[in-house]
């Protein structure tokens, strides 16, 4: 399984490799290597012979200002803490059980010889007395004749009282170093037992003696080290503030572990943890890059084909991570969680709009997770700023998603704003915010939002006009009919100005049905018939009498009128300054149609002598066929407006055999071969074109001649009564 997703994505790789171009490989390393050095231009080395517990050679001061987590001085407060922990001991209860057990066995020899003068072998006391004598006990011998002479129950009063007070002491705990005091004080409590005799008391102080006492009080070492490590946990790392031009260690001053890293958080002394870092980040980089490179490949393959959109993607993705890194080095002063909050005010949202705008919402919700990701692990690996940042980056995607105006572009702002200062609220409530933090957190929030709208107004025209993309925003502006374009098309075209209306009604419903971009389909049809402005009159939509100019021509001069309309659109596009999508669109509208009336009208001439033969392919246009869904949907409603428009007597059955009839032969010559346009989607265009053209060429209801007659007679009775009198 390994080994097959290896050679699947090896593959994959290799021929995303082999449809690139060496430029663009090139081009690729190149916003690589520049998006790293601006991630990576705090982590670069700077060279100072410096070191810790030596003289500094040089007075030092910050470039930056900067706010951090110092390792020394939070260390140095956790060892403190742990230090403060006192130890925490455990009870052995096995120490006193062995004690009880000890005073049993030696109470119970006591008892044997005690019972020796009972038995039929009498012992003699003396004999009684040796015996209690080897016990070892250090008592006098008349203390030994009165533990012979006691009653039972004394004895048993004695063993007693002793291990009452081993328990009343061991049950506390005792540890090493008490044992001598604590055996001190047994004694001395066991001559003090007012319960037993003297002699007995004596016995018993002999006994504690003679016990071999052990400490049953130790510390836990296990417990000890947990709670020092929880009192380590619970010391908040120490933050350290160092302002822009703070001296950080004097010439001649001895460096300090806490100068050493001041030095490094501030990128002028490197340790090897920092360079594993630069590396790491470097890794993950290429990651984004890939990545990146194999969404296009997958979802936006135009991206990577036209050298221009590929440069803009590219600079997007170098602002998108200048921001990002300029934003972070901005020092905004107060304490150090403060500071901090610079991160909410990186305006990532602007360049995913732009990006949504100018390319596709999917690719700048794709790079919003991207920039949010290193958004977070630039400000300190801190997870609410790359939550905070891909949140208003989506908001943003989202609220241009359908842009209808300019002014959208605004109201977008707003919703940022909205999507900021919610987000800011959840993560400061979670993460325990105090009064000063949300004052300063929010405000940032609200900037955001403002400054990403501004950034977006501003920079959309100027990028448009220099990489030669066409948004939305554009073609909207296109469509305007105060355009000077369609103006002149209205006055002095008035016929192929409605007829490239109705065209752009039917071609925007079609795209819509099959999900292709609708307002691109209407504005072309505006201005696809714009060559016609050259010799209107030729056209016959814009004849209002009934000569046509076309009867004193030959039909191959007819003809060459007709084909030239297409050539003298480019050049008006041209001069007004199109978009290319709408040039495409007015050199594809025809493709490579056959212009039949006039080749019929040249081959009957021909056939009767009366002109020279022709060639079929003199009278189509010169092309290219439709590229696109676009192209070829107004190619479509073209022919299909003028097709049912002749048709006399519409009605919605004559209407659909027409629609479907001219797409059959369109379909049929060929014209639609260079576009994605499947059979379905045709079945569906068709569907839409009735639709539409039901509506416009809709019968009307024909009055019997008696009734017409009827509504005229009472015409003429409201008309007699409305005279006045006299």
């Amino acid at each position: 399984m390994a080994k097959w997703f290896v050679e699947q994505l090896s593959g994959l790789f290799k021929g995303v490799l082999k449809s690139l171009n060496a430029r663009l490989i090139g081009g690729g390393l190149i916003f690589y290597f520049v998006s790293l050095i601006i991630l990576c231009i705090s982590f670069m080395p700077k060279q100072l012979d410096i070191r810790e517990d030596q003289p500094s050679p040089r007075d030092i001061f910050a470039e930056q200002g900067i706010v951090y987590e110092s390792e020394v001085p939070t260390e140095a407060a956790r060892e403190e803490a742990a230090r403060a922990v006192r130890p925490s001991y455990k009870l052995d209860p096995d120490i006193l059980k062995e004690l009880e057990t000890e005073v049993g066995n030696i109470f119970s020899q006591i008892r044997w010889i005690r019972s020796l003068a009972d038995g039929e072998g009498t012992v003699e006391e003396r004999e009684q007395v040796y015996r209690l004598q080897e016990l070892g006990l250090g008592v006098p011998e008349e203390t030994l004749r009165s533990v012979l002479k006691a009653e039972a129950g004394q004895i048993e009063a004695a063993e007693q009282s002793i291990l009452q007070l081993l328990r009343n002491v061991f049950s506390k705990g005792v540890q090493q170093s008490d044992l001598g005091e604590t055996r001190e004080q047994l004694i001395e409590q066991a001559l003090a037992t007012e319960t037993i005799p003297q002699d007995l008391r004596q016995l018993s102080a002999a006994i504690i003696e003679q016990l071999k006492l052990k400490p049953n009080f130790f510390i836990d070492t296990l417990l000890t080290a947990q709670e020092r490590q929880r009192a380590r946990d619970e010391v908040a790392p120490v933050q350290v503030r160092i302002r822009q031009n703070e001296k950080i260690v004097g010439m001649g001053d001895v460096v300090t572990a806490a100068d050493i890293e001041a030095l490094q958080k501030l990128g002028l002394l490197r340790s090897r943890s920092s360079y594993t870092s630069l590396i790491g980040l470097a890794l993950v980089l290429l990651i984004a890059f890939l990545l990146l490179l194999f969404f296009l490949y997958q979802y936006r393959r135009q991206v990577l084909m036209v050298q221009e959109h590929f440069v803009l993607l590219g600079l997007l993705v170098v602002i998108g991570f200048g921001l990002i890194r300029g934003i972070n080095a901005i020092n905004i002063g107060g304490s150090a969680e403060v500071v901090q909050l610079v991160g909410y005010l990186i305006p990532l949202a602007g360049v995913t709009m732009l990006i949504a705008v100018l390319f596709d919402p999917k690719l700048a919700v794709f790079l919003a997770a991207v920039f949010a990701f290193f958004s977070g692990v630039i400000s300190g690996n801190n997870l609410e700023y790359a939550i905070s940042a891909f949140v208003s980056s989506v908001t943003g995607v989202y609220s241009v998603s359908r842009l209808s105006q300019r002014t959208d572009l605004a109201k977008a702002s707003l919703y940022i704003i909205l999507a900021n200062v919610i987000t800011i609220l959840a993560l400061g409530l979670l993460l325990n915010y105090n009064l000063t933090m949300f004052s300063v957190a929010l405000p940032m929030g609200v900037f955001n939002g403002v400054l990403s709208s501004i950034f977006t107004i501003g920079s959309l025209p100027f990028l448009e006009t220099t990489f030669g993309i066409t948004t939305s925003l554009r073609l909207l502006e296109l469509s305007n009919p105060n355009q000077p374009l369609l103006k002149r098309l209205l006055l002095e075209a008035p016929g192929s100005y409605h007829h490239s209306i109705l065209v752009g009604n039917l071609a925007e419903a079609a795209a819509d049905a099959v999900r292709a971009d609708s307002l691109l389909a209407r504005v072309g049809s505006y201005y696809h018939d714009v060559g016609k402005l050259k010799r209107p009159y030729f056209f016959i939509e814009n004849q209002l009498t009934e000569e046509n100019p076309h009867d004193k021509l030959a039909p191959t001069l007819s003809n060459l009128i007709i084909l030239t309309h297409v050539k003298d659109g480019l050049e008006l596009a041209k001069e007004y300054g199109l978009p290319e999508v709408v040039k495409d669109i007015i050199a594809q509208h025809h493709g490579t149609t056959l212009v039949s009336f006039f080749y019929n009208k040249a081959v009957n001439l021909a056939k009767s002598g009366r002109d020279d033969p022709v060639s079929e392919d003199d009278f189509r246009y010169e092309g290219p066929k439709p590229q696109s869904k676009e192209a070829a949907i107004v190619m479509l409603a073209d022919s299909v407006e003028a097709a049912v428009r002749s048709v006399q007597k519409s009605n919605p059955g004559r209407v659909e055999g027409t629609v479907r009839k001219v797409i059959r032969e369109k379909l049929e010559d060929g014209q639609l071969e260079e576009c994605d346009l499947t059979f379905k989607e045709l079945d569906i265009i068709a569907q839409a074109f009735v639709r539409v053209l039901s509506g416009f060429f809709h019968s009307r209801i024909e009055y019997p001649e008696n009734v017409l007659k009827e509504i005229e007679r009472r015409k003429k009775d409201a008309n007699l009564h409305k005279q006045p009198a006299g």
